[in-house]
């Protein structure tokens, strides 16, 4: 099952125009300098994960999973549900790839049908849809730009409509581009990283509240650049702080309704975004500074929100900012 809203290529090639203008004004001046590359290889978990150097590769923006060489991990095979989320139903952002889809995919091992908001990714949205199917439960793919209010409440009411309820939001939908300088960033770039990744999660949380209660939750995706900043990410550094603040002002909100509000704040994770982001050149050692040596694959930052979902996990945890990062915090 399937809705769309009004057409989003406007702002798919709104986001190109904004790394293209940034493309040119790095070429401009002096070329980014990535962190001196860890030389460590760490292996942690079941099964083997991708590790640097990565195949020198660009995606166009917004960026389809399927072109990504290695193709990011999500299906988690090593993780067996229990029914954590059995009978709830989730709305999930930028459910489509990376992050997003491997959430999909683990909400529903766990027993949730999942309704899935993307931009533009028909192809990429169509391919999750299909792994949730193939794990027994119901999917819903909702093409619309969260930065609309009024889509926003739509997706809501659809997800309720057609999955009857709505008892998990993950607001995980994000724009980022990086700029060498302060004078590099732009009005329209600044504030299309604002309305995509603040006022969209704002706008969502709005919509989703009037049908959430008891037992139901909201996660927001945070990042290690809300706590540390980076010095090429300025605007995206600042809505990933305001992302926490908002998480814990929100659990605040909220918990009188026992509904729980909290964040995951990840490190590097091998998704579209930064291939669709950064220069070839920088994407071949792309998470290589981090302390496992390497970048997540989603399904390693996947569970995390499983646990914040579930009940029977987190019944008393709310505000919380969990960060997984592969490591210690620098």
């Amino acid at each position: 099952m399937g809705t769309k809203s009004r057409d989003t290529s406007k702002t798919a090639e709104k986001h190109r125009d904004i790394k293209a203008q940034a493309e040119r004004k790095t070429r401009g001046g002096k070329e980014n300098r990535a962190p001196a590359p860890s030389t460590k290889k760490t292996k942690t978990g079941d099964h083997q994960h991708p590790e640097t150097p990565f195949p020198e590769r660009q995606l166009t923006k917004p960026g389809l999973e399927r072109d990504l060489d290695p193709r990011p991990q999500f299906l988690a095979p090593t993780y067996t549900g229990s029914g954590k989320l059995r009978g709830m139903a989730a709305l999930i952002t930028g459910g489509d790839s990376g992050i997003g889809r491997a959430v999909a995919v683990l909400f529903a091992r766990e027993g949730a049908d999942v309704a899935i908001v993307y931009l533009c990714e028909d192809a990429d949205a169509e391919e999750t849809r299909d792994y949730i199917q193939a794990e027994g439960q119901c999917c819903l793919l909702i093409r619309g730009d969260v930065k609309e209010p009024n889509f926003c409440k739509q997706a809501v009411e659809a997800t309720v409509e057609k999955l009857g309820k709505l008892s998990i939001l993950v607001n995980n939908a994000a724009f980022q581009q990086h700029v060498d300088a302060i004078e590099d960033l732009t009005e329209a770039h600044f504030d299309e990283t604002l309305k995509t990744n603040l006022y969209g999660y704002f706008h969502m949380a709005k919509a989703a509240s009037p049908h959430l209660g008891s037992n139901c939750s909201i996660i927001n995706t945070g990042s290690e650049t809300g706590l540390f900043g980076n010095d090429k990410l300025l605007d995206y550094s600042m809505t990933k702080g305001g992302i926490h603040a908002f998480t814990k002002a929100l659990a605040a909100n909220l918990i009188s309704r026992g509904i729980r509000v909290n964040a995951v704040a990840p490190g590097p994770v091998w998704t579209p975004l930064n291939p669709a982001d950064q220069s070839p050149e920088q994407i071949r050692d792309f998470g290589k500074s981090s302390p496992m040596g390497r970048p997540a694959q989603p399904e390693e930052i996947a569970p995390a929100y499983v646990f914040l979902a579930s009940p029977s996990c987190a019944s008393y945890i709310s505000g919380a900012i969990l960060p997984v990062m592969g490591g210690p915090a620098p």
